[in-house]
């Protein structure tokens, strides 16, 4: 007996939970308060989009791009673009002119659908991206200008389309979507998915082991839209028929408390800074918010602090569920669960939260190795720290339109990333290669060291860079957010990290700053910290 070979496309899973469930809803926050439709129409308004992009002349493998919040609008397109055989190319509206620039004509973008409110960002490009032919101007009352020549509102351009679309049946291994890296030394490079590596890694993320995602969850995705397809939540809680909560532009704690509580969500994704900033407004009004429905946090981009993982789960009963992966994974590579397998059910609870401090197990169908310098084989036993390597079928192979053969090595995909993996085979991050601190001929991770400064109390948020040394090459040098009203001092956090690192470890200047800079993903931008060091930028009185 044969199987059918039926394509791994989107668009025969993307409409599956407005079917199931065609009245549950997609909420957005807007100035004037939510904004509510049911996933039927949302699918319904999908169909309008790509028969709207095709009229205009959209074809298969053509970029249509979005400079956009997470909103309705957004996830129209998420489902629209990749369903018709076209590339949703999610453009990152914190990038500089310069990059965005050169990736929309890098990208040879068609169409951009912009929110209203981000004109004025995208208006010094206008000029100097001769492939965009239209902007499509999404708009919620609250007014926006653009000197472009051609642009349409979203809803005229929809407008008159029919609801059903006939999806057309393409090869699997099509283009359906385009994120460029960010932070990264050198011009942004492309990363294209295809339908193929996109469905399964939409199958692998509802899975009980890795998200738990279930057609009974309320998603509120604050990761943002353009970053990574937004760690492909909206793919997955369209599939399963999940809520979806969208923040749109009003990131803020107090006004995502309160969304979260209202829309009863159940499970959220974003970076530590994100958790951070709601734990300070939840601890300084503990009774104002019923967020007794939050069940998990994700949590990307950057380890989070045990002892902020510890204070959900105390405090609100809440797991933080730690992910590690790259834009160039699609993004999900590892998950750390509080209780992971059958044989941690006896775990202490310190056991529990030891584990969870680590990036996680891998995910099913994929494959990681760390290696020396001669691409040999490290051995798994939680000591030994190598280059990091990944490879599986929504794994990145080559970039788009721009060959980096080193990235890859015999069909495994270079990180960047230093790392351990233990003998439960749970990945242990050391740091960024580029961030790893050699003092002295003896590496210091900079992710251990600031995680251990922010589990002291009054501490909200500590960054450690490197900085050049005559004698030891570098030394590590930390900058430190107070909580308010904290009363923190420099010997109580050398005396904190005394506890743990050896005298050489420790930091060799701590700076108080009243704020840390960050990259366009909500990552701690070293880079920016360490040029500003080097000039003196942080020369700024005490903020304590």
């Amino acid at each position: 007996m044969t199987m059918q070979q039926t394509p791994l496309l989107m668009s025969r899973i993307l409409g599956r939970g407005a079917g199931l469930d065609p009245n549950e809803e997609i909420v957005t926050l807007l100035a004037g308060g939510t904004h509510r439709q049911t996933l039927q129409t949302t699918w319904q308004r999908a169909n309008q989009l790509a028969a709207a992009l095709t009229a205009h002349g959209i074809k298969q493998g053509d970029r249509v791009a979005s400079f956009m919040w997470n909103n309705y609008r957004h996830l129209e397109l998420y489902q629209a673009v990749p369903s018709m055989g076209a590339v949703l190319h999610t453009l990152n509206i914190r990038l500089s002119p310069t990059d965005l620039t050169y990736i929309i004509n890098h990208a040879e973008d068609r169409i951009i659908f912009i929110d209203e409110d981000l004109l004025p960002l995208l208006e010094p490009l206008i000029d100097s991206i001769p492939s965009v032919e239209m902007l499509i101007i999404c708009s919620h009352g609250e007014g926006g200008e653009t000197s472009f020549s051609n642009t349409l509102d979203y809803e005229d351009f929809i407008d008159g389309q029919p609801n059903s679309y006939a999806w057309p049946n393409i090869d699997e291994n099509a283009p359906m979507g385009l994120c460029y890296t960010s932070g990264t030394t050198g011009k942004p490079k492309g990363v294209l998915y295809t339908n193929r590596s996109t469905y399964l890694h939409t199958m692998s993320q509802a899975m009980t082991d890795s998200m738990n995602l279930s057609a009974l969850d309320a998603v509120c995705g604050i990761v943002p839209m353009f970053h990574a397809m937004g760690w492909g939540l909206p793919f997955t809680a369209s599939m399963l028929g999940c809520k979806q909560v969208m923040p749109h532009r009003f990131m803020d704690a107090p006004r995502l408390v309160q969304l979260m509580a209202d829309e009863e969500v159940t499970i959220s994704a974003g970076v530590p800074t994100i958790w951070q900033g709601i734990k300070s407004v939840v601890t300084d009004n503990p009774n104002k918010h019923d967020l007794s429905k939050l069940s998990r946090l994700t949590c990307g981009g950057s380890a989070p602090p045990v002892s902020m993982s510890r204070w959900y789960w105390d405090t609100l009963g809440i797991e933080v569920v730690q992910g590690w992966g790259m834009t160039e994974t699609n993004p999900l590579g590892t998950l750390s669960r509080k209780v992971a397998k059958r044989s941690h059910l006896g775990l202490t609870e310190d056991q529990q939260f030891e584990n969870i401090a680590k990036a996680g197990l891998l995910m099913p169908g994929l494959e990681l190795e760390i290696v020396d310098e001669s691409w040999n084989p490290l051995p798994h036993d939680g000591e030994a720290v190598g280059e990091l390597l990944i490879r599986g079928p929504w794994i990145c192979s080559s970039y788009f339109n721009d060959p980096q053969p080193e990235k890859f090595h015999d069909g495994w995909l270079v990180t960047g990333d230093v790392a351990k993996i233990d003998p439960e085979q749970y990945l242990i991050i050391a740091d960024r290669s580029k961030d790893l601190i050699k003092s002295g001929g003896e590496w210091i991770s900079s992710v251990d060291v600031e995680n251990h400064i922010v589990s002291l109390e009054g501490v909200a948020q500590a960054a450690v860079v490197a900085q050049p040394h005559p004698k030891w090459d570098e030394r590590p040098v930390a900058l430190v957010i107070l909580s308010p009203n904290a009363n923190v001092t420099s010997d109580m956090i050398l005396e904190h990290c005394a506890e743990i690192f050896a005298k050489w470890q420790l930091p060799d200047e701590i700076i108080f700053v009243a704020e840390i800079p960050q990259t366009s993903t909500g990552k701690i931008d070293k880079k920016t910290i360490r040029a500003n060091l080097e000039t003196e930028n942080y020369a700024l009185p005490d903020l304590r």
